[in-house]
């Protein structure tokens, strides 16, 4: 729909005026906010005004053209000798000492769009567009006939009344202006004291930084130094009270022997806390060396099935499986950490496993990597504890807990050995249904080796030795040895030979 309001001429120098007003009077009429009345007008005159200048005069015409969505239209034509060179003087670069284009410069800033079609000798044709905001409703023909016949009962103002309007604008823009100079400059005040803030901030943060580095590096230093320190006293403990139970040194009472499994028991768990403790601790230290060998995984689980079935006590309802693996390749990486952490995994499924099986297996992963998994049929584990469980001295309570022994730190060692050697550990799991782990490693570990790289030339051998290393020797072996040391007790030295058992002490050097 093109529907035209109205058309006026431009022949005489106050007729620019007129057509200012009219644009303001239409612009009301239809709808528009003061704001949008003072940037329409002023758009029409400046262009009108370029009529008159460089053309004698010209034609205004007022349109609404279109139905949804609606805009208003003002066609501003004359029959001068057009513009030369128009893109020259659209150029946002284009100055002119006589003024030329600083009027449809001025009304593209203030319209929406504009339109111009100029040639030499041809004249020039601008129209300029407003379009309807989402406020304001479409008009219909009727609507436009009642606002026509409104808009011929308006007499326009003189001259004058328009330059005092014209004025009230300026006033009222220069005030709005002084209002946003003020809001600006207490804009950049809050910016100012915000980014003061936040340099305060980060400089609080990089301190806490340092300070939670401080600490975690004293927490390792801690741990390294009291957990090496609390081995030398549990050896001894362990030791001594192996002796007394073998009876090298004569026979116990029933309480006696009670006792002194208590003592073996307490000193076993502490002694599996400090071990433990001290692992992590190097782990976090970045301080851990991995002794790359070449080994098989059929290997590994016959060395592991040698060591955790004792575990299970005779005629038990858990059933220990290791499945034998297909088609994989030599893994070249550290034997003995993954065991430590099949060992770790293996010991927990096997304490929470009331009856069935734990199932121990070993596949192709995605990429160059191999799938350890243990399986099991316990308790399960909640979906709300399946990512704690992986933190430091978390353990997830049960009817079990208090039946079984543990420090809450092997899933999290087994979690830290495993990013270590570059994989990764999961866990699937359903309460009264059973857990899987699922440990993820590269079959050739690729650290540094200047820094980890400890080769074995021995193939297969790392993990019967770091296994074997943790087995309690045989009671019949042909010697046991025990050397403790520390500032409040003496050096011991027990030996058992060839069935003679003797036990020395050496207190400042005197022999007893």
């Amino acid at each position: 729909m093109i529907y035209q309001i109205l058309t006026a001429e431009v022949r005489f120098e106050q007729d620019i005026v007129q057509v200012r007003q009219r644009a303001r009077q239409i612009g009301a009429l239809l709808g528009f906010d003061s704001q949008a009345q003072t940037r329409i007008a002023t758009a029409v005159s400046e262009i009108a005004r370029n009529a008159f200048k460089y053309a004698g005069g010209g034609k205004v015409e007022f349109i609404v053209e279109g139905e949804s969505p609606q805009v208003f239209l003002t066609r501003i034509s004359d029959s001068g000798p057009g513009i030369a060179d128009l893109s020259a003087v659209l150029s946002p670069n284009f100055r002119s000492p006589t003024g030329a284009g600083m009027g449809l410069a001025a009304a593209k800033r203030l319209m929406d769009e504009v339109q111009i079609d100029s040639a030499p000798d041809r004249g020039t044709a601008v129209q300029l567009i407003k379009q309807f905001s989402k406020q304001m409703s479409a008009l219909s023909a009727i609507e436009l006939n009642q606002l026509v016949n409104k808009l011929a009962r308006q007499i326009p103002e003189d001259p004058y009344a328009e330059i005092q309007q014209q004025n009230q604008e300026l006033l009222r823009t220069l005030d709005e202006l002084r209002q946003r100079q003020e809001e600006l400059v207490q804009l950049n005040q809050e910016l100012e004291d915000t980014n003061r803030g936040v340099v305060a901030l980060y400089a609080e943060l990089n301190e806490k930084a340092e300070s939670l580095q401080r600490e975690g590096e004293l927490k390792t230093s801690f741990l390294s130094n009291m957990s090496h320190e609390f081995r030398t006293p549990l050896t001894a403990i362990l030791s001594l009270s192996e002796i007394l139970l073998n009876r090298l040194d004569g026979e116990l009472s029933a309480e006696q022997d009670k006792q002194v499994n208590f003592i073996r028991q307490s000193a076993e768990s502490l002694a599996e806390l400090v071990n433990d403790s001290l692992d992590l601790a190097k782990v976090e230290a970045g301080k851990v060396t991995v002794r790359v060998a070449d080994f098989e995984v059929e290997d590994l689980f016959s060395a592991l099935r040698g060591m955790m079935r004792p575990l299970l006590p005779q005629k038990s309802p858990v059933s220990l499986i290791f499945e034998v693996p297909e088609e994989l390749p030599t893994l070249t990486t550290d034997e003995g950490k993954v065991a430590q952490i099949l060992r770790n995994l293996i010991s927990n499924a096997l304490k929470f496993t009331e009856a069935g099986e734990v199932r121990v297996a070993a596949q192709m992963g995605e990429g160059e990597t191999v799938t350890f998994s243990v399986a099991d049929t316990g308790i399960g584990i909640p979906s709300g504890d399946q990512t704690r469980i992986f933190e430091e001295f978390v353990q997830v309570e049960n009817h079990l807990q208090k039946g079984v022994k543990g420090t809450g730190l092997g899933l999290s060692l087994c979690k830290k050995m495993a990013e270590f050697l570059g994989g990764s550990i999961e866990i699937k799991s359903s309460l009264g249904v059973g857990s899987t782990f699922f440990v993820n490693l590269p079959i050739a570990y690729a650290g540094d080796p200047e820094k980890s790289w400890e080769m074995s030339a021995a193939k297969g051998n790392q993990t019967r030795q770091a296994i074997g290393n943790s087995r309690s020797p045989a009671p019949d072996q042909a010697a046991k040895v025990l050397i403790g040391e520390g500032e409040d007790c003496f050096p011991v030295f027990a030996q058992k030979v060839a069935g003679r058992n003797s036990l020395y002490c050496d207190r400042r050097r005197q022999r007893c």
